[in-house]
Parts: structure tokens; sequence; C-alpha cells
């Protein structure tokens, strides 16, 4: 029996997909379940997988091309149970064993897996294996070419286009809706950003205390972003306004906190949403952190992770940032910029003592938001942390 293989229905706030590859070529036996497509949206890579056992007759798209919600993709045999295609126990693994990553690599390199060695669970190739044979590619070709053994032979090396390479590649639709994003944040608010600096030295103490029994019972680690989440979800509680939105001229109150965490990946920066923070506990904001982590790094968030959020933290102090100006995630009216912590002097009490301290950065639509509400709201999160017992007990 033939059947179409179509685009599945696509959020209602996005109009169309990126076909990125296809894993299975006409005639390939494919089992059940296979993914045959990765479709990129600007803001998930989604699968498409094999609706049964059988394989591909026709294909009516490329890789590249944009596609639309219910569009036919591939016309699609399905092979009854009797004869199915059984895979050898022995096969080395194929691309469509690969997690989305690791997958993207390969087709963003245009890599032959048939040579690498599976270090992963059943000799699966991961990202790694990807990354040690590209290594090696590397290394091979500049230890090959006739350029380096002249260098070796007569010490010297002339500049030319070939040993100046460049390379064109297409924008992915997640760092193009990431620059349409920022147009639009710029054209449409008033963006100002308030900084101020926190004393840490109370949240890394009792980090310090309780991170090894955290770990223990609840098998994750207690980090820093749990701490500012709770405290900022108190400070929205008390500035309703940095918690509401624009829609034209009327002013939206949320009477919830979904907190959105930026996050890196392979894909770039993503900000997947937190739901009602002002309803967990320090140990399950911690575990969705990891999960949302893990998630961003295989490919595998949901696009419903993605999408509100009335509130962002973005932690630049990851990378050694001591100071920024976040940009806006629209239509939200405010983000919290967190920085590393450093050694400094400060004066407490007429002295000079040395305390680990953090600047922060508050950027606001000034549209919204008048100043003194933003500089009281950051305020409020650095009381909050400065004496974290009242997050700790409810105070």
């Amino acid at each position: 029996m033939t059947i179409e293989i179509k685009v599945p229905n696509l959020p209602e706030s996005i109009a169309d997909a990126t076909l990125i590859n296809w894993h299975k070529k006409i005639g390939d036996p494919i089992a059940k379940g296979e993914n045959l497509i990765d479709l990129e949206t600007d803001k998930v890579v989604m699968e498409v997988p094999a609706p049964e056992s059988g394989h591909l007759t026709h294909l009516f798209k490329d890789n590249g091309a944009t596609v639309t919600s219910g569009e036919v993709l591939a016309t699609f045999e399905i092979i009854t149970p009797t004869a199915a295609v059984t895979q050898p126990t022995n096969q080395r693994p194929k691309d469509s064993d690969l997690s989305p990553a690791t997958r993207r690599i390969v087709h963003e390199k245009q890599l032959d897996v048939s040579p690498i060695k599976g270090s992963g669970k059943h000799g699966h190739i991961t990202k790694q294996d990807i990354q040690n044979h590209l290594s090696q590619n590397e290394h091979n070709a500049k230890t090959n070419t006739p350029e380096a053994e002249a260098l070796q032979n007569h010490g010297a090396l002339t500049h030319n286009e070939e040993t100046r390479p460049q390379k064109r590649v297409a924008m992915s639709r997640l760092r193009a809706r990431i620059s349409e994003r920022l147009l639009q944040t710029q054209q449409q608010s008033a963006s100002l950003t308030t900084f101020n600096e926190i004393n840490m030295a109370s949240v890394i103490a009792i980090r310090n205390e309780y991170k090894m029994p955290f770990h223990t019972q609840y098998g994750v680690k207690l980090g820093f972003m749990s701490f500012f989440i709770k405290a900022a979800t108190e400070a929205l509680k008390e500035h309703p306004i940095i918690n509401a939105s624009v829609d034209k001229n009327d002013i939206i109150y949320h009477g919830f906190y979904d907190v959105g965490v930026a996050i890196s990946s392979p894909r770039g920066l993503i900000v997947p949403v937190l739901r009602d923070t002002d309803q967990l506990n320090f140990a399950q904001i911690e575990k969705a952190i990891a999960t949302f982590a893990q998630q961003a790094t295989d490919g595998s968030l949901a696009y419903d992770d993605l999408v509100g959020g009335t509130f962002t933290i973005t932690n630049g102090g990851t990378f050694g940032s001591q100071l920024s100006t976040p940009l806006l995630n629209p239509p939200q009216s405010a983000i919290l910029g967190m920085h590393v912590i450093q050694d400094k002097a400060v004066v407490e009490q007429g002295e000079i003592v040395i305390r680990p301290m953090m600047n922060l950065a508050l950027t606001y639509n000034h549209c919204l938001i008048d100043g003194r509400d933003a500089v009281l709201f950051l305020k409020t999160i650095i009381n909050n942390l400065e004496s974290p017992e009242k997050l700790l007990l409810n105070l």
C-alpha cells in the first residue's frame, strides 16, 4: 500500500519550515519509527518518523526546501509484516541512528559516517566521535599538503588564496529568527538598561553548605540560577508592571510567572520557559533547567517549551562576561542579565573588605516601565539574594 508522507501540523505562530535533511533514499529499507526527515523551524528541529516499515518511492521536496503544514513530501510504500525487512545485527550505525545534534554536524560537514567507529552504546556514533574525526582529518590535511611540505623544506610559506579558505553557508532558521527578533526589539521598544551589583557571599555560603546533600537527595546540582529565579519571581510579585506586556494600546498584567532561561545550544541561543515558577521549589527548578540544557544539546526541545514567558534571565557570567546589556525577548518587557562573580574591594561599615560581587543588568521597555520601577525591582532581587533566608522561609 502506498501512502503520502506530509509535513506535520506546525504551531499556529509558525508559517513554514525548512527541510534540512533526508535521512533515507528511495528504495532504502526503513523500519517503523525511523526518522525520515529533519524539519527546522525558527524554534526547534522536528523529526518526521516512518509511519510503518517500508521504503520511499518518490521524493517531492529536496534538502533546503521551504515547506508548510500538510504539504506532501514523499510517497511511501508500506511493506506487509510477512515481507518486512530485518536489519542485520552487525550493521554499521546509520545516519538515522544519530542524535539530532550529531546528525546536524554530519549534514553541515557533508560527512560519510561509515569509516567512523562509534564509541556510544551499541556502537552508535556520538558527537565526540564526529569531532574527533574532524580534528584528525584537519590534522592530516595540514601535514599532507604541498604547502606544508614546502614549509618544512624551505622554512617559508607564501600566502595565497588557497591558504586563506572561505566557506559560505546558509543562515539557519533559528539564527535568522534571532536576527529578526533583535531588529524587532530595537524598532518596537524603547529599551533602557539599569545596573547594580550584588554581594553573593550569602548565596555562595548556603550553596557550599548544602550542595552535596542537595545532590544526594534530588540527583541534580544546586546552581545559582534557582536562587535568581526564586528571587526574581518574588520581585515580580511586588512589581507587577515588570511582569506585564504591551499589546497595541493595552497593557496586559499577567497573573502567573513564567520565566525563560537563556541556554546556549549547538543551534544558537534558545530560551525555554519554566512555567509557574512561584509554585516550584529549588529542586524542581534545577531539574527543569538540567532537562532543558540536555534537550537543547540533543535538539529535542518541544515547541511548547519555547513559547510564552513573562520574564527572562540570561547568565553571561557562564562565559566570563563582566557586564552586558541584554536584549528584550518580545513581547516581554524586561530581562535580567547575570554576570561573572569576582572578588572586589567594597566598603562595609567604614572598612574596606573583599566580597564576591556580581554585576546585574536589567533591560526594560521604557514605553511601559518607568526607571523608578526598574531600579526598585532590581533592588528587590538584590535584597532577596543578599538575605536568601527569606526565599527559603517564604518571608
